[in-house]
């Protein structure tokens, strides 16, 4: 007689086994299969605040950065990063990459329109001590 029998017991505790390990080597691989993941909003944003702080989260990154400077991120992937707006349309690309190279783009749209007593037009900036938050949406999966 064999050390083992060949009962449905045996198989069934082999395919429990081989499923953990598939299981396993798919959570490992994901950060290869999916990329870095950042998610913005599509739409227009509109302020009458000239200062505004983008925050999000972003997944499986190595480097995140905001109209190409380097911005820190927690090891959760949430960022926060304040922007001074000129007035009209503002565009924010913020730009991911993971260890394998790959990379994500999404872009924030912002028209700021000074308010109507704030004495700012168009051609000047001025220092203002309000601000506003725009959220980035964390992705869905």
């Amino acid at each position: 007689m064999l050390p083992y029998r060949d009962n449905r017991l045996t198989y069934i505790a082999l395919g429990i086994f081989f499923l953990i390990v598939l299981g396993y080597a798919y959570y490992e691989a994901r950060g290869l299969l999916f990329g870095p993941a950042i998610s913005v909003r599509s739409e227009v944003n509109e302020t009458h605040e000239p200062f505004v702080t983008i925050k999000g989260q972003a997944d499986r990154i190595a480097s995140l950065s905001m109209n190409g400077k380097i911005i820190p991120v927690t090891e959760d992937g949430v960022f926060g990063e304040p922007y001074l707006l000129s007035p009209g349309y503002n565009r924010i690309v913020l730009d991911a990459s993971d260890k394998y190279g790959r990379t994500r783009r999404r872009a924030v749209e912002i028209v700021y329109t000074p308010a109507a007593g704030s004495g700012q037009t168009p051609d000047t900036t001025a220092t203002s001590t309000s601000s506003s938050t725009i959220e980035v949406a964390p992705q869905q999966q």
